[in-house]
């Protein structure tokens, strides 16, 4: 083949060079054919406006097609073309006009446009229809490249609507929805001027709506038995735009959009496009409820239908309406449920996002079982987003303490290996505040446990109870279950067979070592074999391991006497501890440390530099910082970052003066409140915020009061994306006055999808005892687009219920 090509260009070449005007056109359709194959064809651009200069219409056809192949508006040899053109639109042959139009409305530069654009102007209130269509797409191109331009068309725009041509009704609602689009004046326009006219733009588009609904059979625009499906979908979408936060539009529009959503056939993939377009235009439009109700139900039919893009269509567009008509689309929550069992996996991950977007107080127990039978048979990828998002979703709504532990330590046996690493100290602090669960718990963990370590988190949860509440477990004083019985022996036999195995990892084998280690105080009849275990591991090649020995064993000889003291059973825990000023904990994939302390440390209860280093941090301004957790690898660089977070923010608050701690570790953020709070489904009275919108990027906020401790407000945020392109690592921080406390939840996820696919869900706890205004400073940083976006907003329009 390329041998044929190039003698074939090479006698075309030579052509070229003799001036062969006979052969001319035939030999650039030969070159136009071989740039189709991808072979080089650009000397053949010169010929092109040979035969655009020819007074053939073959010549002509062939020259125009191959500007529009070969040519566009990087190459000065365009601007050659001009004249030619100019001539053309103003030629006497409907045809030869239309070749310009075509071309003009393909690769015009600005330059061209700004020249040509009256005579397209001219020819956009031409009586001809064939010219008219083509003028209407040429002058939407004209547009694009200058829309100061835009005005030029708007007197020609007047009659296009009134045009029975279906080519050219459908370019004038491209050449409308372009208007409309670029210029938030023209949009004005159209609404409000018009309205005033006696050719009113929305009438006249429900209008042409409704007789292409009501018309009879015409075979020239059928499609499936649906007439005209692609004006249709144009209309709709140009009534979206006019109806968007206007209320007489959308007043006008409502009756139509109810007959197109009840008349259209769905047995057809024609009539399901304009049923989706006819549901985007209400939800985005003040419509009335009872049609926002019945465009959710189209989505639920969506559900049924047997293509996946239709499934997956109808998910998404669920997912994006779950907030603002929630009830509504619970009626359709079993369908949801059921694509969780679909094999395609995008299916299955949009369902996912959305049966958690569903769950709530009243139907907690139902849709924790149907998501965790998803996770027990779901790829591995999923499993992470899912056990996150039970975690998240049992901590909100848990109805009772029983059922929280018993979620949660299904999660750990079916997907240990994929949860959070916060997630064992956050169901340490739950089993231990939870006091009369605790023979339950140690008793199923102990029996989960037996003979199967390959789920760490889970032994290590295990261990951990084992060794505080080891007595309990062989006395056997169970209620809630049948007690099993167990003895000394072979509870010791569990934790060393835990210490032996390969499964196990270093921070597990410190697990089961402190464990054996308490229960030296918890039995009485196998403290020599414990303290044989210990003095064996005193000399372990893990040095974590050996030191930890080393210390238990000072404890047996040295110390015996502080021994039953020290291991004494735990407190009741607050729901995060730390050792210092910062503690790393885990976020969306990143690393940060996490400022917890919100008043320095009292003197002599902690070294002077450790607390002259908090002081530095916080630089005496009179702020409580938080940033997001999650392990990292750059702890180095937190202090800088936190600085550029509160920056020159002017947050002043009265300062409260608080007692000083009688500990040396920092005070627990939100002090005082229960273990397990439970929160209001839904805060009736407090609305939403918007606390940012910029660059595509928004940020709402949903407020929930405690129904335990009313000091405490609970902030969802939900960021979404409308841009093009996804937004990957994304981190949300936040900074407070002083007076308050504050404390951040993992995300939901690091990426928030394109085109508004999808939310970033997070918690914020605030706790407010002086009930001040809430005021509040934001950082956020995210990739787009190849590029690191950084930015800050302070929001300071909280709603007064969520904070009096």
């Amino acid at each position: 083949e390329r041998e044929m090509i190039q003698k074939e260009c090479a006698a075309i070449r030579s052509s070229f060079r003799e001036e062969d005007n006979t052969y001319r056109c035939r030999n650039v359709a030969k070159l136009l054919y071989m740039h189709m194959l991808g072979y080089p064809a650009h000397f053949g651009q010169l010929e092109c406006l040979k035969l655009i200069a020819s007074q053939k219409f073959t010549d002509k056809r062939i020259g125009y097609l191959g500007a529009m192949l070969l040519l566009d508006e990087r190459q000065d040899v365009h601007l050659l073309m001009t004249n030619c053109i100019k001539n053309d639109l103003n030629h006497s042959t409907q045809y030869v006009q239309g070749l310009a139009l075509c071309t003009l409305g393909c690769m015009g530069s600005s330059e061209m446009c700004r020249d040509l654009a009256g005579e397209v102007e001219k020819l956009l209130k031409t009586s001809n229809s064939y010219l008219r269509k083509k003028a209407a797409l040429c002058a939407v191109h004209v547009i694009r490249k200058v829309p100061e331009l835009m005005e030029m068309f708007l007197p020609a725009t007047k009659n296009l609507l009134n045009e029975k041509n279906h080519g050219v009704l459908h370019t004038s609602v491209v050449l409308l929805t372009e208007m409309c689009e670029r210029s938030p004046d023209m949009l004005a326009h159209f609404r409000k001027v018009r309205q005033l006219s006696s050719s009113q733009l929305v009438p006249q588009l429900v209008r042409i709506l409704k007789n292409l609904i009501m018309s009879g059979y015409s075979p020239e625009h059928d499609v499936s038995g649906i007439s005209d499906p692609f004006l249709q979908v144009r209309i709709l979408r140009l009534l979206r735009i006019l109806g968007r936060n206007d209320d007489d539009s959308s007043e006008a529009m409502n009756d139509i959009l109810a007959q197109v959503a009840t008349n259209t056939e769905t047995s057809k993939n024609v009539g399901n496009a304009i049923l989706y377009e006819t549901v985007l235009t209400i939800m985005d439009i003040k419509s009335e409820s009872g049609l926002r109700v019945l465009a959710i139900n189209i989505l639920g039919r969506f559900l049924l239908n047997n293509d996946k893009n239709i499934r997956y269509v109808a998910l998404t567009s669920l997912l994006k309406t779950v907030q603002t008509d929630h009830n509504a689309v619970q009626r359709h929550r079993s369908t949801i449920v059921d694509c969780l069992k679909d094999l395609d996996v995008s299916i299955k991950r949009r369902a996912m996002e959305l049966s958690f977007a569903l769950v709530n107080g009243n139907n907690v127990r139902g849709m924790m079982k149907e998501l965790l039978y998803f996770l027990d048979s779901c790829e591995p990828e999923f499993k992470a987003d899912c056990a996150s998002g039970i975690f998240l979703a049992a901590e909100k709504y848990a109805p009772s303490k029983r059922w929280h532990i018993d979620t949660i330590m299904r999660v750990l046996t079916t997907a240990g290996s994929y949860v959070r690493d916060d997630a064992v100290p956050n169901l340490i602090q739950l089993i231990t505040n939870s006091v009369e669960m605790h023979a339950y718990t140690v008793q199923r963990l102990y029996k989960a446990i037996l003979g199967d370590y390959s789920q760490q988190p889970l032994v290590q949860v295990a261990s951990w109870c084992i060794g505080e509440y080891g007595d309990l477990l062989v006395s056997g004083q169970c209620e809630e279950e049948e007690p099993i019985q167990v003895t000394e022996d072979e509870v010791l036999d569990i934790l060393e067979s835990v210490l032996i195995s390969n499964m196990s990892a270093s921070v597990t084998r410190g697990y089961a070592l402190t464990a054996i280690m308490k229960l030296s105080t918890r039995f009485t009849c196998t403290v020599n074999r414990i303290k044989k275990v210990v003095s064996i591991y005193g000399s372990s090649i893990d040095v974590e391991l050996q030191q930890r020995a080393v210390e238990y064993n000072a404890l047996f000889k040295k110390y015996d006497h502080m021994r039953p003291a020290l291991l004494e059973r735990m407190p009741v825990m607050e729901k995060v501890t730390t050792n210092g000023p910062t503690e790393i904990v885990q976020t969306n994939g990143e690393t940060e440390p996490a400022v917890l302390e919100t008043k320095p440390p009292p003197p002599g209860l902690q070294p002077a530099s450790q607390a002259n280093d908090l002081l530095d941090l916080l630089g005496g301004s009179d702020i409580t910082p938080v940033i997001p957790t999650a392990p990292t690898s750059k702890p180095a660089s937190a202090g800088g970052e936190l600085l550029d977070l509160l920056g020159d923010l002017n947050l002043t608050g009265s300062p409260v003066s608080a007692p000083a701690p009688q500990i040396a570790q920092p005070p627990f953020l939100l002090d005082g409140l229960p273990s397990q709070p439970l929160f209001n489904d839904i805060a009736a009275g407090i609305p939403s915020i918007t606390a940012y919108n910029k660059n595509g990027l928004k940020i709402d906020f949903t407020f929930e009061r405690s129904n335990t401790n009313p000091s405490v407000t609970v902030i969802t945020i939900q960021a979404s994306n409308s841009t093009e392109l996804d937004m990957t690592d994304f981190v949300f921080q936040a900074a407070v006055p002083k007076t308050f406390q504050l404390q951040l939840l993992s995300p939901s996820s690091s990426v928030i999808p394109a085109f508004n696919s999808g939310t970033i869900t997070q918690v914020i706890k605030v706790l407010n005892p002086q009930k001040q205004q809430l005021r509040m400073r934001i950082k956020l940083t995210y990739n787009h687009k190849g590029s690191a976006m950084q930015d800050l907003a302070e929001v300071n329009n909280f709603p007064p219920q969520s904070w009096q």
